[in-house]
């Protein structure tokens, strides 16, 4: 697995003022009054972290309480798409997140210069192909529709999955971030339709079938039993994990809150929200 470029941060401190001369009766006092020195090394007792609305949630109240025995309090935000938490991580109003895998990180910085790096797996939904009109993947008809998430990461990962059940053929040497340009053979001259991650279930009764991510098939009304394929477990690159701004990845709060995640406890919680459409990865 690649990891994440290290970027270097730079606070600038405040410069000192000038002083301010106070004359009294019997002598003169010279002052000087200099900004207060940032500490970057003070540990925080309480955070905020940005999570996706749904089944996450349990889990996190889980997570808070976990965080509480530890003297870490934890208030989780609650947001209902994905482009938000990494922007307000970036922006400083909240401390850390947990709902990306890696490629959707990189991809993040590249596009919107983020300084945002892991610190601690959390779990893998393996994405899956959904249909409400064939139980098998044998049954897809010539030209059938399939829906797929627009986002780069998601789209390369969901065209892989088509990838490997001999739907598609994509160029060889395509990386994780490949589009519909990089089809070079389509034997059932399937139509990919390219949606938002959050709507692509939602749709699946307007199409074929549909590549969806799991938390979003579960939130879709979508089961097991509509899922006609599924990624590779194996080596696979799309863990989720929990993320902190560059510079604060080796702050004691940060291994509370890791420590706080990654025990039998959560991983309990997590079994039973999730019911094996999820699996941890730490």
């Amino acid at each position: 697995m690649s990891e994440v470029q290290k970027y270097t941060l730079h606070a600038l401190l405040p410069t000192r003022r000038a002083a301010l001369a106070v004359i009294f009766a019997s002598a003169v006092a010279l002052v000087g009054l200099a900004a207060p020195t940032l500490s970057f090394a003070e540990d925080k007792k309480a955070i905020k972290v940005g999570i996706i609305s749904g089944e996450d949630e349990d889990v996190w109240r889980v997570v808070t309480a976990q965080a509480a025995e530890l003297g870490l309090t934890i208030e989780t935000v609650v947001f209902n798409d994905y482009t938000q938490p990494n922007e307000a991580l970036e922006r400083g109003e909240i401390d850390a997140n947990a709902f990306q895998h890696l490629p959707y990180l990189e991809n993040q910085i590249k596009t919107q210069g983020y300084h945002i790096v892991p610190v601690g797996y959390t779990g893998v939904w393996p994405i899956g192909l959904y249909s409400k009109k064939f139980s098998k993947l044998a049954d897809l008809p010539e030209g059938a529709v399939i829906g797929v998430p627009n986002d780069p990461s998601n789209e390369g990962r969901a065209l892989r999955v088509l990838q490997d059940q001999d739907v598609i053929k994509l160029k060889d040497g395509t990386g994780i971030l490949a589009t519909t340009i990089d089809i070079v053979e389509n034997p059932k001259n399937v139509t990919i339709k390219e949606l938002d991650a959050g709507v692509v279930g939602r749709a699946i009764e307007d199409l074929d079938a549909a590549v969806v991510n799991t938390d979003w098939a579960l939130k879709s009304g979508l089961t097991p039993e509509n899922r006609i394929a599924q990624e590779k477990i194996e080596d696979n690159p799309y863990r989720n994990f929990i993320a902190v701004k560059i510079g604060s990845e080796n702050e004691p709060w940060v291994k509370t809150l890791v420590a706080s995640y990654q025990n039998e406890t959560v991983k309990a919680e997590f079994d039973k929200v999730y019911k094996g459409t999820g699996i941890s990865a730490y």
